[in-house]
């Protein structure tokens, strides 16, 4: 941790004031696999991967050898007025054989969040070229997060986006969240659960009208919302009511896609049919900043039919399919493909038994997740899951005390989020829960005196 550096230059994003002012900001220096150091030399097991994205390591030869030689044949280029680099192209080529649905387009972005707005101004230019302008809607999920441009955050269903910025657009939608825990009736299993959301849509649709509703934005786990896996049944009852209106399901993949879940795509965990698929962090394992919008065959004619009404395709970024992030991208698969991707189905078993393991601790109140991806609700009470008071800022104070032991964790209102790097071996997962168990006593201890 440094004190020294507070204020600066920098404006942090996303991170508590209070924490910043009293401890300072953590300035990184390098890193080696899963570990990160900052100036003053302490090591830290990077428990969340960065931002879910750094999966393949800190110090990938592999990654910066592919980004050195980019560098040194094409460094920069674009993808507008008809011309494409040759990475762009072998990487398309390569999503499309990898999606998990039938797929013919690539659309490249700089970020989830601008792929997540480039589907909603596509489905827009869609409505306008098939001569339905009123078809505008989009539906999303409380709790959800799809981004932070000015489209994505309104597809966000925290409320931190309402209080801080006046969104949602008028265009959004929200459901209820899939989180059976928390949002679950009296008695109500999960697939009863699940069928009472499914019933919300179909009433949502038929009161909006389904000629308006241009599609449906879902997370195959809801990431940033806590790491909340579907309830059984959710999915295949969601897809029955979007396929009755022929409304597009948007599986919005930067979290779950290339692994993250224990099977390559959430999609495929899950058993969802997408329109179209939004992917970033892993597919350069936070290397280069990029999105990728994969298209369905019907997605693909459909823009195709209207960029030719058009005389083009009236969207588009400077950076996007940039010829250095394509080449990390090609080697980000061949890594995970050459190994990454089956240790993480070797070790999520561990990972979730060490997860689960913490539901004994007196301040978890839930533990839930899959494959490589786990978050631990802390509650003041776990009889009736009374969540802290706010003001006890209960999962800031986990983080700051696990940093001070050597790990990152992410804290997410009331839950604290793990998401390790794709190379973590048993030992370090050991590490990390050991670590994180030493740190709820203490802070059980610190709370004690507040909440009684």
């Amino acid at each position: 941790m440094n004190d020294t550096n507070y204020p600066s230059a920098f404006l942090h994003p996303f991170s508590n004031i209070q924490t910043l002012e009293r401890d300072g900001p953590m300035v990184v220096t390098h890193g080696e696999g899963v570990y990160i150091f900052d100036d003053k030399g302490q090591r830290y097991l990077e428990g969340n991967s960065g931002l879910w994205n750094v999966v393949l390591g800190f110090d990938n030869p592999r990654l910066i050898e592919a980004a050195q030689k980019a560098y040194g044949r094409m460094p920069a280029y674009h993808a507008f007025f008809g011309r494409v680099t040759e990475s762009a192209l072998e990487l398309s080529e390569r999503l499309v054989s990898i999606a998990p649905m039938p797929a013919t387009r690539v659309f490249y972005a700089n970020s989830g969040s601008e792929a997540n707005d480039s589907i909603i101004k596509l489905l827009w230019i869609l409505a306008e070229a098939e001569g339905k302008p009123h078809r505008r809607l989009i539906l999303s999920r409380r709790n959800a997060y799809h981004g932070m441009t000015v489209a994505a955050s309104s597809l966000t269903g925290k409320d931190y986006v309402r209080s801080a910025s006046g969104l949602p657009l008028p265009e959004v939608r929200f459901l209820s969240c899939p989180h059976h825990w928390r949002e679950a009736l009296i008695d109500e299993d999960e697939e009863t659960f699940s069928a009472r959301l499914a019933d919300e849509l179909d009433r949502t649709i038929r009161n909006t009208g389904a000629d308006c509703i241009a599609g449906f934005f879902a997370e195959p786990v809801m990431g940033a919302g806590g790491v909340i896996p579907p309830p059984r049944g959710y999915f295949d009852a969601i897809q029955t009511v979007l396929r009755r209106y022929n409304i597009p399901l948007i599986a919005d993949e930067v979290i779950c896609g290339f692994g993250r879940t224990g099977s390559f795509w959430g999609s495929l965990h899950y058993g969802i049919e997408p329109d179209i698929v939004v992917a970033s962090k892993v597919l350069t394992a936070g290397f280069f900043p990029m999105g990728a919008v994969i298209l369905s065959p019907d997605m693909s004619e459909r823009l195709e039919r209207a960029a030719k009404k058009l005389d083009e395709l009236p969207h588009g970024f400077t950076t996007g399919a940039h010829p250095v992030g394509c080449a990390i991208a090609m080697a980000a698969l061949d890594e995970l493909e050459a190994g990454a991707f089956d240790n993480v189905t070797k070790v999520a078993p561990v990972f979730q038994k060490q997860l689960n393991a913490m539901s004994d601790h007196p301040l978890i109140g839930e533990s839930r997740g899959v494959g490589l991806m786990g978050a631990l609700e802390l509650v003041a009470d776990k009889t009736d899951k009374t969540p802290f008071a706010d003001d006890i800022d209960i999962s800031e104070r986990v983080a700051v005390r696990a940093l001070h032991h050597g790990l990152v964790c992410r804290p997410l209102g009331q839950a604290v989020v793990l998401a390790p790097p794709f190379i973590i071996k048993t030992e370090q997962i050991e590490e990390l829960f050991s670590i994180l168990r030493r740190v709820l006593d203490e802070v059980q201890d610190d709370v004690s005196g507040i909440t009684t």
